[in-house]
């Protein structure tokens, strides 16, 4: 018997949230009992506007990066895009070629192929130093590439490596690196794609076309309390906070050479919000003589924002929503920032009308990305998410992406982030792992509509392929995991020619999944290297793990829950006697598989189509935000339906809450009816609740974990 686990939370908490943030009971206990209290991360669960978005110049090296780039759009050079094949490789390679392209930049793309392992190699800096080039970008990859990168300095080629990969001991020099796990990165997030990488890159060179990109601004409020004075300023570069300035309590005139305001304005274009009185009350605490050269914002931000206008600093505090859930964020010169901020990005708007068109077509990749990479659905990773899909289900599908969905039945429905990643990304995914990852990127990147129908054709062709190379590999590779799991016990270690090397991640997934064991897959390039691909379970790190193992392999990196490597044939054997030694001791967490962890408890009379509101609120779904699980007790069973296409396993339930009859899908079930429950009893149940979708008509769904009596 399952044990269902209800956390309690106290009914204080639960008013607060829904009362603070509007919201509904139900929301606020579930966002109570899943921990997401605190306002900076309700904010990505309630919102979806891209300025909720952290700011791309937060990297520390992003302005080197720009600065790099826009260096060789002005002298011409030659730039090289190097990426990774899968689908996160592919998107961010797509997106930052589409955009420096579209710069008038000299720019090619290179992906592995054939038998190129993961990561730059050697060869392809030869053949681009032959041709003249002199930068190459890394995306989604390029961390661990640190011999790679010093060779290439040593041809006088420079690298920026935008990449998202863990990072190791040893890292790329000289190189600017953007990456959000780099210790000294300052980004706030580290937990965002390859793609999300390449995209803040984008925007970041989008803002460098700014008049103000550079540009050191300062913020100034001075105000008058009753029988005291208090100045305020700020400073930002490139709309990044650097830091502030205080003078309170003020009551006598003052020199300004006693205060720290002359040296933190020097330099600074000084905007205010209301220059009249601002400067009338400096004069009062400095005198006539000392002059300020101030720029009156207010004016301004009304030609594009005109109910702004009418508003104080104070209100516009008030009417912040960032300091609405950042109380950090809560003093008037954060409206002031935050107001300057919208204002910049409005006017930027205007002088650049396509810039949403790039940013709706580069999004709805970086949504894939985070999927196809399983990033956790926290923070801005829901709101390219959900940005994405919004898109998506607008009708405003990029290209390369409408010929796809067309052909897997997927369009002239709601698309959800399960689609994506049980049908769409596969797809994309088996070009790299078939090694053809410039079919992807040329079908979204092609023009040509014939073309990339036929592009299109290919890749589900590939992706047929590629579920036959898996199914084989699977039914070869049984007996050989069994022994392995049986030998050491927490963890699996495979080696068989026969894989083909693009699946050999997903074999290791598949024995991770049956097992529930951390496992190593291995097979052979022709050239005479053996690859491997780990996948984790029960928190163990895989590059954590592979790092003691270093010198043994040629290259590796990765994630925590999955990573690859490349080493020489002969040091295999010494490997897989090293794992074997090291399996015994490894610390894995007790997962208990028995146990149902409950968001919410139903009465049986409010399962009603409402649900959906709050499963929506929730969505998208995945890694670090599961899928909502509601307990109702005391609900009737009034009849079933045993169904399944080949054998009948499943389960039909219908029960009945005293207003309506409730559908219920209870997968691999059959055995259960008559023997652990029957119609006519009150049953309690744990169930996630879906839609429907039949014939055009969408229904809600209830779909059980478990079901008591």
């Amino acid at each position: 018997m399952k044990n269902w686990i209800k956390k309690e939370i106290q009914k204080e908490s639960v008013i607060e949230l829904t009362k603070k943030y509007s919201i509904d009971p139900l929301t606020a206990s579930i966002l109570t009992r899943r921990g997401i209290t605190e306002g900076s991360d309700i904010l990505y669960f309630l919102e979806d506007d891209l300025r909720f978005l952290h700011n791309p110049f937060l990297f520390n090296q992003m302005e080197d990066a720009v600065d790099r780039i826009l260096d060789a759009k002005d002298e011409g050079e030659k730039v090289l895009i190097f990426g990774d094949c899968d689908v996160d490789g592919i998107t961010s390679t797509t997106i930052l070629y589409e955009y420096l392209k579209s710069l008038g930049i000299d720019v090619q793309f290179r992906v592995p192929e054939g038998d190129e392992t993961y990561g730059m190699n050697k060869d392809a800096v030869d053949e681009f130093a032959k041709n003249y080039g002199t930068l190459i970008i890394t995306v989604d990859c390029g961390i661990s590439n640190h011999q790679e990168i010093k060779y290439a300095s040593e041809l006088g080629i420079d690298v920026i490596v935008t990449d998202h990969h863990n990072v190791p001991e040893v890292i790329p020099d000289p190189a600017i690196i953007v990456n959000p796990k780099l210790d000294d990165s300052n980004y706030p997030f580290k937990e965002i794609s390859g793609c999300a990488v390449a995209f803040k890159l984008i925007e970041a060179l989008r803002f460098a076309q700014t008049e103000i990109y550079k540009q050191d601004i300062c913020l100034l409020s001075a105000v008058e309390n009753e029988n005291s004075w208090k100045i305020e300023c700020l400073k930002l570069h490139n709309n990044v906070e650097k830091d502030r300035l205080v003078i309170d309590n003020i009551d006598s005139p003052l020199k300004i050479s006693d205060t720290k305001l002359e040296s933190f304005l020097r330099g600074q274009q000084i905007f205010t919000w209301d220059d009249k009185t601002t400067k009338r009350i400096l004069r009062e605490i400095f005198g006539s003589s000392v002059d300020f050269n101030t720029f009156d914002l207010r004016p301004e931000v009304a030609k594009i924002i005109p109910p702004a206008a009418s508003f104080s600093l104070e209100q516009l505090k008030e009417k912040s929503k960032i300091a609405h859930y950042d109380e950090k964020e809560s003093g008037i010169m954060d409206g002031f920032k935050n107001i300057f901020i919208t204002y910049i990005n409005k006017k930027f708007n205007e002088a650049f009308p396509n810039r949403q068109n790039q940013e709706n077509d580069e999004l709805q990749l970086v949504c894939l990305a985070a999927l196809a990479d399983v990033m956790p659905l926290h923070n801005e990773n829901r709101i390219f998410i959900k940005h994405g899909l919004k898109i998506m289900n607008s009708g405003k599908i990029r290209r390369g992406l409408s010929e796809l969905l067309s052909k897997l039945n997927m369009l002239n429905k709601k698309i959800n982030a399960t689609d994506l990643a049980w049908n769409l990304i596969p797809a994309i995914n088996a070009t790299g792992r078939l090694r053809q990852p410039e079919l992807a990127i040329s079908l979204l990147l092609e023009e040509d509509p014939i073309k990339r129908n036929k592009l299109a054709d290919s890749i589900i062709e590939l992706n047929i392929k590629r579920k036959e190379l898996v199914n084989n590999a699977v039914e070869f590779m049984g007996y050989n995991a069994d022994q392995s799991v049986k030998k050491l016990g927490n963890f699996c270690f495979t080696v068989d020619s026969r894989i083909h090397r693009g699946i050999i991640g997903l074999i290791s997934a598949k024995i991770t999944n049956k097992y529930h064991v951390p496992s190593i897959t291995v097979t052979f390039t022709d050239d005479g290297l053996a690859i491997g691909s780990m996948r984790s379970c029960r928190g163990l790190d895989c590059t954590d793990f592979l790092s003691q193992f270093a010198s043994l392999f040629d290259n590796f990196g990765g994630h925590n829950k999955a990573a690859g490597f490349s080493m020489k044939k002969e040091n295999l054997e010494i490997l897989q006697k090293e794992i074997e030694n090291a399996a015994p001791s490894l610390k894995l967490n007790d997962n208990d598989e028995n146990e149902i962890t409950v968001d919410a408890e139903i009465p049986p009379e409010y399962i009603t189509p409402e649900i959906l509101k709050t499963v929506d609120l929730f969505e998208p779904y995945g890694e670090k935000n599961k899928q909502l699980v509601f307990m109702t007790r005391g609900i009737k069973l009034i009849s079933y339906q045993v169904v399944g296409k080949t054998e009948k396993q499943h389960l039909k339930l219908i029960f009945d809450n005293g207003k309506n009859k409730i559908s219920v899908m209870y997968w691999n079930a059959a055995d259960k009816i008559g023997k652990e429950f029957s119609v006519g009893n009150n049953l309690n149940m744990v169930y996630n609740v879906e839609r429907n979708i039949f014939n055009g008509m969408e229904s809600m769904q209830l779909v059980a974990q478990d079901i008591q009596v």
